[in-house]
């Protein structure tokens, strides 16, 4: 089985985008385009720009109330999510609590066909189990591709977050802790059945990140 890597581009500029996507592709399966980070009149032009590789890219437009970047209103933003959807991307990432709120945005959705992975980030601890499944649960009602993603303060958070690949069935789970204790989270996912784990070019975005060079050189270890 091989294990697949999906680099996370975070800046500021289309042109920084361009270049970090052609490098990341050669090293990884996957993009994920932090779109939030990008002022909103470049996005059109950022999609026109990376639309011959969509087709491996995981677009986010994530909002400041989620851990974001995105500087304009909650209207503004889901006008994005729909232009985004009409490009049809490898995936869409669309927050829980903003997908559960907007019937109007569900069918829109839903008439585009484009693959949404539908997300939940706690910045600040890991539920117990019972409510991590639940939540996925009712996740999985939007879509079979969930991401959920906790903070780990204890090596039993990132136990705890992976359990979730047991009750998982048949939908495409990614599940992991941030931080420093839930780096090995980010690794063991792979093994439990998630379709990648998301990586940096070099600099961690986010607390515990490993960069692709440093997990293809994990999971490629020979024991023994």
């Amino acid at each position: 089985m091989k294990y697949k890597t999906c680099v996370t581009i975070a800046e500021n500029s289309s042109n920084k985008i361009k270049q970090n996507l052609k490098i990341a592709l050669k090293k990884s399966d996957y993009v994920e385009i932090r779109f939030d980070f990008l002022k909103i009149n470049e996005i059109p032009k950022t999609l026109e720009m990376v639309k011959n590789d969509l087709k491996k890219i995981v677009c986010t437009l994530r909002p400041k109330t989620e851990g974001g970047k995105f500087e304009g209103n909650e209207k503004e933003r889901v006008s994005i999510l729909k232009l985004i959807a009409e490009y049809n991307p490898f995936l869409l990432d669309i927050e829980f609590n903003t997908i559960r709120k907007d019937n109007t945005l569900v069918k829109y959705l839903k008439s585009t066909k484009t693959n949404i992975l539908i997300s939940k980030h706690d910045f600040k601890k890991t539920p117990n189990f019972s409510e991590l499944k639940k939540m996925m649960n009712q996740m999985i009602k939007f879509s079979l591709n969930v991401k959920i993603v906790t903070t780990a303060k204890s090596v039993d958070d990132s136990t705890r977050i992976l359990q979730l690949y047991s009750k998982k069935g048949s939908n495409n789970l990614i599940a992991f802790a941030m931080g420093d204790k839930g780096k090995i989270s980010r690794i063991l996912c792979l093994y439990l059945g998630s379709p990648y784990t998301y990586v940096s070019l070099g600099k961690p975005i986010v607390s515990g990140q490993f960069s692709v060079d440093e997990v293809k050189k994990i999971i490629n270890l020979k024991i023994g």
